[in-house]
């Protein structure tokens, strides 16, 4: 674990003495980001004075720590942990992790009052990254967790003004703006939106139109068409108000639901753009589950995709989970030592340094030809035929050309008594699906800025910017991609016991 000294006579960490004796609260740490923040807090600052977890019960865990055990504190993301010091990292689990069975969505988290009050009196800072990240969710259940159930995290405040809240967007809360996208309160690219005088959107009028729209469906579809329906209603009311999907659409309402709430008291909102494999913490390409980007590399290499569109000169903007976790550490530490302020930072690299969507398909292809069979899990071969990017209108008539023959051919085997779908109309139709979720982000004509997030570095001092390092500038792309990351899907996502299963449009529903 850290020392807040860089060495003997060496410069002090602001951050590690802002949080010495703190006590945290984070959700989200059954998914990726959050299982890097909890691993990064106990690894370098030994003086934390606790970490709460709010997890909710399952079907086989029924409480917060059991399931805390079952799911996190086994996780490969502590085996650095484990290796150093395995008994410091079990009595750091039994003293100072304190789990909470709780359901963020619910008023005051399940508890009853007197719990709810309690616990806002225990904490210094609140670190909310859970979050639906289904970019075709149903409306009403991405605007409950990703929207409304934020106000349940500014009740707890209301309770202790000193808290910090650290909440944890996106980027693409940009929505389809162009152009250079700074660390401020974005306007929607579509229908116009009240906008308060303190600089936040009035959304409460719209959050209710929503929920009417929302019970017109309900009352009027069941079952798996209902589902669908919300997932419709999703998409038609995030493209009317400028946005690509209902995740980004319901992020970005959350923003405006906090920074009214918390007017004039201590909030920070962090927003990676899309986050990817560790860079280098806990270990270089640690990582959980199934990405946006790597979402077209898994069907590429199961060569179910081999044409996708793509403007080549866009650039896509991934960002190591470390970078992330390391923005928000010093963002909490800047909350806590300059409270009473609402702050936005953008972890990203598209400014400082940007990688190119061509460049990253280039990358991806040449290892798969050189080293494919480095990736057992990743490829079970090499690939036969080339990724290639076509712009989306020759895509479009492409697909929809071999669609149509391919469609009349499989009709025609039917009636022979072929039971199973044509693979090659299987796999179009796998193309088409992650076309349609992640098409936006593969024509991008925006670049995230994040100047204030490094001057925020520049700010915490030397020793800091080593401990928690934030920019971008130090990756190298084909490094990175090719020796990293493939290798951290390889070994984490699709390794460990863990295989490959889910069709491809549903497994690339996550982002992060």
């Amino acid at each position: 674990m850290a020392d807040s000294q860089a060495g003997s006579g060496g410069p002090v960490s602001g951050v590690l003495e802002h949080l010495s004796g703190r006590q945290v609260l984070i959700t989200g740490t059954t998914g990726f980001l959050g299982k890097v923040v909890l691993e990064k807090l106990i690894r370098t600052v030994p003086d934390i004075g606790g970490i709460y977890l709010l997890i909710r019960g399952n079907k086989t865990q029924k409480n917060a720590r059991s399931r805390f055990l079952d799911e996190v504190a086994s996780s490969s993301v502590f085996d650095r942990l484990r290796h150093d010091d395995n008994d410091a990292l079990e009595s750091f689990f039994e003293t100072r992790i304190h789990c909470i069975t709780g359901e963020v969505t619910e008023p005051r988290f399940g508890l009853d009052a007197a719990a709810f009050r309690e616990l806002a009196g225990n904490l210094d800072a609140f670190i909310n990254s859970a979050a639906s990240v289904n970019f075709r969710e149903e409306l009403d259940k991405a605007l409950q967790i990703n929207t409304l159930c934020l106000q349940n995290i500014a009740d707890l405040a209301g309770y202790n003004r000193h808290m910090a809240v650290i909440q944890v967007s996106t980027c693409y809360v940009n929505g389809k703006n162009a152009g250079q996208v700074t660390e401020s309160v974005i306007k929607p690219a579509g229908e116009s939106i009240p906008r308060s005088e303190d600089g936040c959107y009035q959304i409460d009028e719209l959050v209710h139109r929503l929920q009417d729209r929302i019970a017109e469906v309900r009352a009027s579809y069941s079952g798996s068409m209902l589902e669908q329906k919300l997932v419709d209603l999703g998409i038609r009311e995030a493209n009317h108000y400028g946005w690509s999907d209902t995740y980004t659409f319901t992020k970005w309402l959350g923003e405006q639901l906090l920074m009214k709430a918390l007017a004039g008291r201590s909030l920070t909102i962090v927003r990676p753009s899309i986050i990817e494999s560790a860079l280098e913490e806990p270990v270089p390409g640690w990582i959980e589950g199934v990405k946006v980007a790597d979402a077209i590399i898994l069907a590429y290499a199961r060569e179910k995709v081999f044409l996708f569109p793509c403007r080549r000169s866009g650039i896509i903007d991934v960002i190591p989970a470390d970078l992330v976790t390391n923005s928000i550490i010093l963002s909490l530490a800047e909350a806590l030592s300059v409270p009473d302020r609402q702050r936005i930072y953008q972890c990203c690299s598209g400014s400082s340094n940007p990688l190119s969507l061509g460049q990253f398909v280039d990358h991806v292809m040449a290892e798969a030809k050189k080293h494919y069979d480095d990736y057992q899990q990743l490829f079970y071969r090499q690939p036969s035929r080339p990724f290639i990017t076509v712009n989306r209108r020759v895509f479009d008539v492409m697909v929809g050309g071999l669609r149509l023959s391919l469609s009349l051919a499989d009709r025609a085997l039917r009636l022979t008594g072929r039971k199973r779908k044509l693979k090659m109309l299987k796999n179009l139709d796998t193309t088409r699906s992650l076309a349609t979720i992640f098409g936006f982000y593969t024509a991008p004509d925006y670049i995230f800025r994040n100047d204030g997030l490094l001057a925020l570095a520049s700010r915490m001092g030397e020793r800091d910017r080593l401990l928690f390092p934030v920019d971008a500038r130090q990756i190298d792309w084909a490094f990175y991609l090719r020796k990293i990351h493939l290798n951290g899907l390889n070994r984490y996502a699709l390794g460990e016991g863990k295989l490959y299963r889910r069709g491809s449009a549903r497994a690339c529903k996550k982002a992060a």
